[in-house]
């Protein structure tokens, strides 16, 4: 298997407030089918009804509720991107989980989840610079492999 993600499917609970709330944010996107495409960047995001979703995969549904484990993250250029972003989010319905602080690590962040809970990550953190078309590159940490 190649090292890579094409896209990330969110399965969402009624698809026109996902939209309106993505679309709140500045995302932009095709709804086809029932489903909605964004592009980010060099992927795909994918909103499309949760339980379509797990039938696709093979799987229930099961409870919407609680954390699922997995956190998407939109790195920014700024803390005030942080914190313009976090207001945004807000303002588009979506809950702020955690405000934005220097976090352990010691870069500024917080946290936030979608209408569908999907939790997000909303960092400006210099280990991870972006290059101008927002793409990121993992670091050599130095390790051995």
């Amino acid at each position: 298997m190649e090292q890579r993600v094409t896209l990330i499917t969110l399965g969402v609970s009624d698809l026109a407030r996902s939209k309106a709330f993505y679309e709140a944010l500045g995302w932009r996107g095709q709804e086809v089918e029932e489903t909605v495409f964004f592009q980010a960047g060099g992927l795909g995001l994918v909103l499309w009804g949760r339980d379509k979703l797990a039938a696709d995969c093979g799987l229930e549904a099961g409870k919407a509720d609680g954390f699922g484990g997995i956190v998407l993250a939109h790195n920014v250029r700024s803390d005030a991107e942080v914190d313009a972003l976090l207001a945004a989010v807000e303002r588009a319905g979506g809950t702020v989980t955690k405000p934005a602080v220097v976090n352990e690590i010691g870069f500024y962040s917080g946290a936030f989840v979608d209408p569908d809970g999907h939790a997000w990550e909303v960092a400006r953190n210099p280990g991870f610079p972006l290059a101008e078309d927002g793409s990121v590159s993992i670091p050599d940490f130095g390790q051995a492999h």
